[in-house]
């Protein structure tokens, strides 16, 4: 057990090491080729890359601009969304709901939506000094599923 330990630190402590040595290389070549460096790193880069940031490979508006589009309607759940979390921009939901959907079991998906939905509001109850027993988990979960089903709607549509 000890070993496995040590053993797990090790690797630890190599990944690091490497990251930094990776870092290191960057500077050093951003330092001697200047902005030219870019061109050791990048494969595009004087490609039309920026004008269509907003596309995908079929030239379709990529998902956090769906997303957004879509927390910009008049739709009763994109209300709902827009009400729950009125502290974060449009974009900032966008990439959390498309960080929710990367992971690969349904409920996992419920789940992270619904802590994204309920994120805000158990900030502001332990703010508060309430409990986040009283928050009501299951209409969060509601509005999680109805938000899932608007998602996989918008991107059946536009695939």
């Amino acid at each position: 057990m000890v070993q496995e330990k040590q053993s797990d630190r090790q690797q630890r402590l190599d990944n690091f090491l490497q990251a930094v040595e990776a870092a290191q290389k960057v500077q050093d070549d951003i330092i001697k080729y200047g902005i030219e460096a870019a061109h050791l790193y990048c494969d595009d880069v004087d490609g039309d890359w920026l004008e269509t940031w907003e596309e995908d490979e079929d030239g379709q508006q990529n998902f956090v601009a769906l997303v957004t589009n879509f927390l910009q309607s008049d739709d009763l759940v994109a209300v709902k969304v827009r009400k729950q979390l009125k502290d974060k921009s449009l974009q900032e939901i966008a990439v959390e709901l498309e960080r929710c959907l990367s992971l690969s079991e349904d409920e996992d998906r419920i789940f992270a939506v619904k802590n994204v939905l309920a994120g805000s509001v158990a900030v502001a109850e332990s703010n508060r000094g309430t409990s986040s027993d009283e928050i009501d988990e299951i209409e969060f979960l509601y509005l999680a599923e109805e938000l899932l089903e608007k998602l996989a709607d918008i991107l059946s549509n536009h695939n």
